[in-house]
This record gives structure tokens, sequence and C-alpha cells, in this order.
């Protein structure tokens, strides 16, 4: 792993935590390391960790109020640059499901579902 690159306030911030999630295999968008930590009770953190260049890029929300039936509010595979969210972003009232795409850079937003009455 190359010295790590963090473009952002929240990747500076949890670079400890981003150092440690770098050991760990590539689990996302083929050549990265999609690292999870909690920011709270039921909420997660996440960030992209490129193994080839060192660059960390933060997911621009946190993920909060999953539904009961789902296990780990972010799904995603070492295959694919697909990142799935579901709840609340940044805790807002609007809970669903949103498809990210990550292109080395940003995560952006493809499709969401919301959940009414919830």
């Amino acid at each position: 792993m190359p010295r790590m690159i963090f473009t952002d306030a929240t990747a500076r911030h949890y670079r400890s935590i981003l150092r440690e999630a770098a050991k760990e295999p590539i689990n996302f968008a083929g050549h990265y390391v999609l690292a999870t930590w909690g920011c709270g009770a039921g909420c997660v953190m996440a960030a992209a960790i490129d193994t080839n260049s060192g660059r960390v890029t933060s997911l621009p929300f946190t993920v909060s109020d999953w539904p009961l039936d789902i296990t780990d509010p972010l799904a995603y595979r070492a295959d694919s640059c697909l990142l799935i969210a579901h709840g609340s972003r940044n805790e807002n009232a609007e809970h669903g499901t949103y498809y990210y795409a990550f292109d080395g850079k940003t995560f952006t937003l493809r499709a969401s579902t919301t959940n009414v009455g919830r």
C-alpha cells in the first residue's frame, strides 16, 4: 500500500481507523478497501481506500436508522463500483435505498427509492 492521501476533512479526522482498515483485503470496486466504522448508536460512516494510489475518498454522508431486516446498511462487492445504502442519510427524516456509483474520486447517486410513512 502506498502512502495514504486523505482527500477531505473526514478522512483526515479518521486517519487512524483508515490506516488499520487499509490492511484488510480488497472488498470494493476492483482494488479498493471500503472501510466502515460506527459514528454513534446505529450510525455508520465509510471511505474507499485505493490500494494502488493510497487515495482515500469518504462517503459524503452517514447512514443511520436502517430497517430491522437489514444487518448491514451498506451493501457492496469486490467486483463492482456500486454501493447501496439502506436507511437515512445524515440522519435525515427521509428513509430509503440509495444506489451510488463510485468512479475512483466521487460517489454519485444513480437511483433511489424512498420509504413513505416509516
